[in-house]
């Protein structure tokens, strides 16, 4: 694990990152392509474990696994549907694939695949995606922004969208000690590390309480989890009390969990990285009103549009994922019942 030095550098001039650039990680602990690192631990001792990829082992973080174990790896080539087709067949034959792809490519691209020869057929095929929402400056043919509504559709199919280095190494466990067909999130290259590795513990379709709620609640998932952690503490600084409720697990969806937090808050707010119609933000709004709670809610998230290229920073800005973003949600929705 290493430690970003916040005051190393000076500010560098912005620009796009390429493909094989990595973005940094300021006022936290990092860990290097916790995907691939913890692949690699846990086929050390599990041998059904095997490899694929569609072109992309370098920029999916599946590239340690390939290189420890070269006669577990296959590359497909960009062909998405041969990749999970292959994949498929692995898992009817015993084995645990682990298959990787950016998840604009394996939604858009092998979304038949993915529900009639995984989830339909119940395989344990763990569909490994990066670039999610607004993790890349590429622009819409590279944007991860709807996947999560694609998959929450399709029966039997976990879906996953871990906060952090910490949670991403869990998961991994996790599919190996309960296979299933699974479609899992993930950051790349220099991840944070949010969540306490000795205290914290990913359970499939279990959220968890990370800040106790007070007057507001904010209901997060994936890498939004880590704003949604420091924009509490913004609040508190402005004297506001705010709880932040992390579920990671969008199908299951712990909605139980998701009820008994808006019970106890004033005002909720939802965050993720993914657009706002059919993500986390309508799960949250589904599950209060099958409960027949009402709250006033607020979801930042990204817009139902294809989103323009430019700097990761400056379009997560641009469209509130961040934690000036989140307090500001906050701060509106609390005006709004201002008489």
């Amino acid at each position: 694990m290493s430690r970003a030095d916040p005051f190393a550098a000076g500010p560098q001039p912005a620009h796009t990152k390429g493909m094989g650039e990595l973005e940094e990680v300021r006022h936290r602990p990092f860990v290097t392509a916790p995907f691939g690192k913890a692949l690699v631990e846990v086929a050390r001792r599990e041998p059904r474990i095997v490899g694929l990829t569609a072109d992309l082992a370098k920029y999916t973080d599946i590239l340690p696994f390939a290189e420890a174990f070269p006669d577990r790896f296959f590359n497909v080539g960009m062909a998405e549907q041969a990749l999970f087709g292959a994949a498929a067949g692995l898992a009817k034959t015993g084995f645990l694939p682990f298959a990787t792809t950016y998840a604009v490519f394996a939604t858009r691209r092998a979304y038949d695949f993915i529900a009639i020869q995984i989830a339909k057929s119940a395989l344990p095929v763990a569909i490994v995606t990066g670039l999610p929402g607004l993790t890349t400056g590429y622009g819409a043919t590279h944007q991860g922004n709807e996947d999560l509504a694609l998959v929450s559709a399709i029966p039997g199919l976990t879906v996953v969208d871990p906060c952090d280095a910490t949670e991403i190494a869990q998961v991994v466990e996790a599919f190996v000690a309960e296979p299933r067909p699974l479609y899992l999130r993930i950051q790349r290259g220099n991840v944070p590390v949010v969540l306490d590795p000795a205290s914290y513990r990913f359970a499939f379709g279990r959220a968890r309480v990370l800040r106790e709620p007070g007057e507001i609640g904010i209901v997060s998932t994936g890498l939004v989890t880590e704003r949604a952690l420091d924009a509490a503490d913004e609040l508190a600084r402005q004297g506001l009390s705010a709880g932040v409720l992390h579920v990671p697990c969008l199908v299951p969806f712990d909605a139980p969990a998701v009820v008994d937090f808006a019970r106890r808050v004033q005002v909720l707010v939802t965050a993720e990285n993914h657009q706002i119609e059919g993500g986390l933000g309508t799960k949250v709004v589904e599950a209060l009103y099958g409960a027949g709670i009402h709250r006033p809610l607020r979801r930042v998230g990204i817009p139902m549009r294809f989103i323009e290229c430019g700097t990761v920073p400056t379009i997560q800005a641009r469209y509130g994922l961040t934690v000036s973003g989140i307090v500001a949600a906050v701060r509106e929705l609390l005006l709004e019942g201002t008489p």
